[in-house]
């Protein structure tokens, strides 16, 4: 694993995430909602912004690795997936946009992890439907997080509207992405 700036973005990204969630258990005497709120939204925006940090810096200072490519998407979908099993917890998402938000993280990452293998990943490269939808979902979760009006804008309207465009365009690049490695999966099921 080698340590260089890229990776250390990333590494300090999933140490984010437990503080990121402890916010929500501090006590309100110690920590009011509207405080939790925007401590939250700020971590979450910082881990946003070193995502894509990192990986500028990666290639531009010739530091890419293959440990630095595994690890900065599961950085990423876990960061995702805790504010938004926080955001379930706190009733500001629905369950159901959660699981299928998530699960289609584990179902894609489980079929590129697999085409890989078979020496078919550029079948399943990112798309500009799954960049829609992580662009989507990275605007709605601080919306959802804040949780407040700004400037007279209820970003919780805002939010709620993303995070539901953010779920139907997964379900679209799920549904790409799985039509992209139909014939390889149909071939190797039939056999």
């Amino acid at each position: 694993m080698p340590l260089n700036i890229p990776n250390a973005l990333t590494w300090a990204r999933i140490v984010l995430i437990p503080i990121f969630v402890g916010i929500f258990y501090l006590p309100d005497a110690i920590m009011p909602m509207a405080t939790k709120n925007l401590v939250a939204t700020l971590i979450f925006i910082a881990a946003a912004v070193t995502d894509w940090f990192d990986g500028y810096l990666a290639r531009a200072l010739g530091q890419t690795s293959a440990f630095g490519a595994f690890l900065d998407p599961v950085a990423d979908k876990l960061m995702v997936a805790a504010a938004l099993i926080l955001l379930v917890q706190l009733s500001r998402v629905d369950a159901l946009i959660a699981v299928v938000i998530i699960g289609r993280e584990i179902t894609i990452s489980a079929l590129r992890e697999w085409m890989a293998r078979v020496g078919q990943s550029a079948s399943v490269a990112v798309a500009y439907v799954g960049k829609l939808k992580t662009a989507a979902q990275m605007v709605a979760i601080p919306l959802l997080l804040f949780n407040a009006p700004l400037y007279g804008v209820d970003l919780r309207i805002l939010g709620n509207i993303l995070i539901y465009v953010a779920a139907a365009l997964t379900l679209w690049s799920m549904g790409y992405y799985l039509h992209r490695a139909m014939p390889l999966l149909q071939g190797k099921i039939g056999k």
